[in-house]
C-alpha cells in the first residue's frame, strides 16, 4: 500500500520555457541553443548528469503570455549538435507529465523547481468503451493523414497501443491550436485525453470538409465562367468571320445603341442622360444584370415621342358639329372643349404655343352618375380635336408606383400608367381620359392619388418625372379627363388641380334622342337586325325611358332596347313575327313585360304612398343620381308606446337631427299652425324612410320631415304632385341644399308637376334644361309654413282629423 500511495519520488529539474509552444510525451523536438532559456536549461542538465547516471533530463514547461503552465514535461537531452540551418541545437525527448512544485537551487543559471510524476497507466485489459475509442480516434488519424498523403505515419499510428501515448501523438497535428494542446498537457487521464483528442480531431475534419466543398463550388464556378467567356469570345470571332464573308459592316450592341441614341430626336436633357447610360453599358460586361437594365431603358427612352406631336383642329365649327353629332345634351362639357379649342386657335395664331415653357393643356374632372357618357366622352374630345386617345383605367389602383412608376433597381420595373399612355398614343398631345379616379386607393405601398397630383397640376406637369425614366417629361400639352361618379371620394388637393364639370343626367327628351341616334342603331347591329327591319316609334322610346327604367345615364335603356330586340328577332326566327316590325308603346308589354317604374301620378289614387296623412315626397341625391325619396311618419298608441323619437331607414346622423329639429320646431309653433301638438308630448313619434338598406345622410330632408309630421298631426293628406328639399332650421327657415338640378331631373322622371326649393337655390335653375323647367311648376320658398301651405291639401270639413297610430 505505501508503494502505492508514493509510487514517485519528487523530481529536482531545470526548467526549459517553452514561448507560446507545447510538447507532449513522446514527442521529439529540435531546439535552438541561441536562446538563452533553452541554452541555460541544457547547460544545467548537463552539470547535474555528470553527477548522475544517465541523459540529462529538463523539465518542458510551456510559457503563454509570460504565465508557466502547471504542468511541464519531463524530457531527455537525446544529441547537441548543429540544427540545419547551421545553429547549435539540442535534440529533446518528452518522457512523461510532471506536476510542477515550488521553486528550488541548482547548478547554472537555469531556474529549477521540484516535481511529481503523474501517473498515467491504464487498466488491463482496456475496457469496451476505451476499446471503441481507441478505434474511432485511430480511423479519424488514419483519415486525416491520408488526405495529406502521410502514408508512413499512418502505420506508425495504427501500430500505438498505449492509450497514453496515442492521445499524446495528436501533439503532431498541426492544426491544433497552443491553447488545446494545453489543455491535452494538463489532462491527466488518459482516456479523458484520448477523448479530448478525437473530439478535436473530428471537428477540424468536419471544418475542413466544408472548407473543401465551398473551395470545390467556387472552383466549379470559376471554370464556368472561364468556359463560358471562352465561349462568348470565340462565338464574337465566328459572328466576325460571317461578317466579313457576307461583307457586312456591324459593330457592338453598344455601338448600335450610340448610333440610335445619336440619330434620334430626342431633347438635350435626355439625349445626356441616354447617352450616360451608353457609356455605362460599353464599360460593363455581358454577364453583368446591369446591362439588361440598361438596355431595357435605352429602349423605352428611344420609343417614347418626345417632339411628335398631332396638329389641333381649330375648325371650331366643326369640332362643336362632331361633339354634338356624338353626345345629345352634355352642354356643359362641350362648351368648355368649344372654349378650350378657341384660346388654342387664338394663341396659336398669336405666337404664344409656348409660354413660360409650358403648353395650354387642359385638366377636366367629369363628376356624375354612372351610365351618362363620361367614358366615351373623352373618345369624342380626341375626335373633335384632331388628337390620339389614350384611356387609363384607374379603378382599384392601390400602388404609387403604377403612376410614377418603378426604380430601376427593382427586378422587372416599368414605366408608370402616364409615360406608358404616352408612348401607346404616339405623340405628347393626345387625351388622356383618368377613368374612375374616385375608385383609387391607398395602402401600405403609397397613395396613387398623391402622385396624380404633379400630373394633374397645369403648374408643374410640364417637368414631370417618372421613377422609372428619371428624365424630365413635357406633360402640359395633355389634355387629361378625368371621371368620377362620387365627388366626395375625390381628395381635396387632387380635385383643387382640375377644372370640374358635372354631368348631373339626361332629361327624358335627351334620353330618346340618344336611343333613337345612338343605342338603336348599335343594338340592332348587335342582335344582327338591317336598319329598316325593326323601328321603335317615339312613344315606345319615351314609354321605355319614363316607365321601364329610372336611372340618371342610359346604360339600362340601352339593355332594355337590346332586350326587346332579341325578342324580335327570336320571334322572327320562330316564324311567329314578321319583318319589318315597327314597336309602337303597346307592344312593350307583351315582349318584355310589365313597366317597372310607374310614376305615382299615373296610379290609383288610394294606391299612392301620400293616400294616408303623415308621408310626404322628397328628393335625394345618390351616387347614381337624384331619386325622389318618401318620409313615413306615425304617432303611437299612447297606452302601449312610449314617448320619444324613433327614427329608421338607415340614416346618418346629420339626417337623424333633421328630424329632430323638425319635431322641435312643430312642438313649439304647433299652436301656430293649428296643430294638436299636445299629441307630441305624450305619444312616441316614428319617422321612416323606405328602402331601409340604403344608408341616406344629408339636411335636406329637413322640410319633408316637417312635412310628413304636419300632414300626420292635422289630418290633411300630402299632394302626390308635390316634392320638396330643403333643410329646416329650428325657427322655421329653410335653408339651401346642393344637387338641385339632379333633383329636378329625378322629380321629372318621377311624374311630379310641382317642386319646392329653397330661395336660396332660385339661382341653381339656371343649371336645368328648360324643357324640365316647363314640365316643372318649382316654387323657391324662405319659410317651411309656406311650404305647409303648398304641400298639404285642403281640410275637408272642420271635424277632429284621425291621427294614424303606429302598429
Amino acid at each position: 500500500m505505501a508503494a502505492e500511495s508514493a509510487p514517485f519520488t519528487p523530481l529536482t529539474l531545470p526548467v526549459l520555457p517553452l514561448d507560446d509552444e507545447v510538447v507532449l510525451p513522446g514527442m521529439v523536438v529540435p531546439l535552438d541553443l541561441n536562446d538563452n532559456d533553452v541554452r541555460a536549461a541544457v547547460e544545467a542538465a548537463q552539470a547535474a548528469a555528470r553527477s548522475e547516471p544517465g541523459k540529462p533530463r529538463v523539465l518542458l514547461v510551456p510559457r503563454i503570455d509570460g504565465a508557466y503552465a502547471s504542468t511541464g514535461v519531463l524530457g531527455t537531452v537525446e544529441q547537441v549538435g548543429r540544427l540545419a540551418d547551421g545553429d547549435p541545437g539540442a535534440l529533446i525527448r518528452g518522457r512523461g507529465r510532471v506536476k510542477i512544485g515550488a521553486g528550488t537551487t541548482g547548478p547554472g543559471a537555469a531556474l529549477w523547481v521540484e516535481g511529481t510524476k503523474i501517473d498515467e497507466s491504464v487498466p488491463d485489459p482496456l475496457p469496451g468503451h476505451v476499446t471503441e475509442l481507441v478505434k474511432e480516434y485511430k480511423a479519424l488519424a488514419t483519415a486525416w493523414l491520408r488526405k495529406r498523403g502521410a502514408w508512413q505515419v499512418v502505420d506508425r499510428v495504427q501500430a500505438i497501443e498505449d492509450v497514453s501515448a496515442l492521445a499524446d501523438n495528436s501533439g503532431y497535428s498541426p492544426f491544433l491550436t497552443t491553447a488545446q494542446k494545453v489543455e491535452l498537457l494538463e489532462t491527466a487521464d488518459p482516456v479523458a485525453r484520448l477523448k479530448a483528442a478525437t473530439r478535436q480531431l473530428r471537428d477540424h475534419l468536419a471544418e475542413q470538409d466544408v472548407a473543401e466543398t465551398i473551395a470545390k463550388d467556387v472552383q466549379e464556378g470559376v471554370d464556368k465562367q472561364q468556359r463560358e467567356f471562352l465561349l462568348r469570345r470565340q462565338l464574337e470571332a465566328v459572328r466576325k468571320e460571317l461578317r466579313e464573308l457576307n461583307g457586312e459592316e456591324q459593330g457592338e450592341e453598344s455601338d448600335d445603341y450610340r448610333a440610335r441614341v445619336e440619330a434620334a430626336d430626342l431633347p438635350e436633357k435626355v439625349r445626356e442622360a441616354a447617352l450616360k447610360e451608353v457609356d455605362k453599358l460599353e464599360r460593363s460586361s455581358d454577364q453583368s444584370p446591369e446591362g439588361s437594365w440598361i438596355r431595357t431603358w435605352l429602349d423605352t427612352v428611344l420609343e417614347l415621342p418626345w417632339n411628335e406631336r398631332t396638329d389641333d383642329v381649330y375648325d371650331i365649327r366643326g369640332a362643336k358639329a362632331v361633339l354634338d353629332a356624338e353626345h345629345a345634351g352634355l352642354d356643359d362639357v362641350k362648351e368648355r372643349i368649344t372654349e378650350y379649342l378657341a384660346v388654342r386657335k387664338r394663341r396659336s395664331d398669336r405666337g404664344l404655343g409656348v409660354v413660360g415653357g409650358r403648353r395650354g393643356g387642359a385638366v377636366l374632372a367629369l363628376v356624375g352618375p354612372p351610365g351618362v357618357g363620361k367614358t366615351s366622352l373623352g373618345e369624342s374630345v380626341a375626335h373633335a380635336m384632331g388628337r390620339k386617345f389614350v384611356r387609363v383605367a384607374l379603378g382599384g389602383v392601390r400602388d404609387e408606383a403604377e403612376i410614377r412608376g418603378h426604380r430601376r433597381t427593382y427586378v422587372g420595373a416599368l414605366p408608370g400608367r402616364i409615360v406608358r399612355a404616352i408612348k401607346e398614343a404616339g405623340s405628347m398631345n393626345p387625351v388622356v381620359l383618368l377613368d374612375e379616379i374616385d375608385k383609387v386607393g391607398s395602402d401600405f405601398r403609397g397613395d396613387p392619388a398623391a402622385a396624380l397630383l404633379e400630373v394633374l397640376d397645369p403648374a408643374q406637369n410640364h417637368t414631370f418625372r417618372d421613377h422609372y425614366l428619371e428624365v424630365e417629361l413635357d406633360l402640359s400639352d395633355v389634355v387629361f379627363l378625368a371621371t368620377a361618379n362620387v365627388l366626395e371620394a375625390i381628395p381635396e388637393a387632387l380635385l383643387d388641380r382640375m377644372e370640374l364639370v358635372r354631368l348631373d343626367g339626361y332629361t327624358e327628351d335627351e334620353k330618346v334622342v340618344i336611343a333613337r341616334d345612338h343605342l338603336l342603331p348599335r343594338q340592332l347591329e348587335r342582335a344582327g337586325l338591317a336598319k329598316d327591319e325593326v323601328t321603335l316609334d317615339e312613344g315606345a322610346l319615351r314609354k321605355l325611358a319614363g316607365e321601364y327604367t329610372r336611372e340618371a345615364g342610359v346604360r339600362t335603356l340601352e339593355r332594355s332596347i337590346a332586350r326587346l330586340l332579341r325578342k324580335v328577332a327570336a320571334q322572327h326566327e320562330l316564324d311567329e313575327r314578321e319583318l319589318p316590325f315597327t314597336v309602337r308603346a303597346e307592344d312593350l308589354r307583351d315582349l318584355i313585360g310589365r313597366p317597372h317604374h310607374v310614376p305615382e301620378s299615373a296610379q290609383d289614387p288610394a294606391e299612392r304612398r301620400t293616400a294616408v296623412p303623415g308621408v310626404a315626397t322628397g328628393l335625394a341625391v345618390t351616387g347614381a343620381g337624384g331619386d325622389v325619396l318618401f318620409v313615413e311618419a306615425s304617432l303611437a298608441d299612447p297606452e302601449t308606446g312610449a314617448a320619444g323619437l324613433t327614427l329608421t331607414g338607415q340614416l346618418g346622423d346629420v339626417m337623424k337631427e333633421s328630424a329632430q329639429i323638425a319635431l322641435s320646431f312643430l312642438r313649439s309653433h304647433g299652436a301656430e299652425l293649428e296643430l294638436p301638438v299636445a299629441d307630441l308630448k305624450d305619444r312616441g313619434v316614428h319617422i321612416h324612410f323606405p328602402a331601409g338598406a340604403v344608408p341616406k345622410d344629408g339636411p335636406s330632408a329637413g322640410v319633408t320631415m316637417t312635412t310628413a309630421l304636419a300632414s300626420l298631426l292635422s289630418g290633411r293628406l300630402v299632394r302626390t304632385d308635390v316634392a320638396m328639399t330643403g333643410e329646416v332650421s329650428l325657427t322655421g327657415r329653410v335653408l339651401p341644399i346642393g344637387g338641385v338640378k339632379q333633383k329636378l331631373l329625378a322629380a321629372h322622371r318621377a311624374g311630379v308637376t310641382t317642386v319646392v326649393i329653397p330661395k336660396r337655390n332660385e339661382a341653381d335653375l339656371d343649371d336645368v334644361p328648360a324643357e324640365v323647367l316647363d314640365k316643372l311648376d318649382v316654387h323657391a320658398v324662405t319659410d317651411v309654413r309656406q311650404v305647409l301651405e303648398l304641400a298639404l291639401s285642403p281640410a275637408t270639413n272642420g271635424a277632429a282629423p284621425e291621427v294614424p297610430v303606429a302598429a
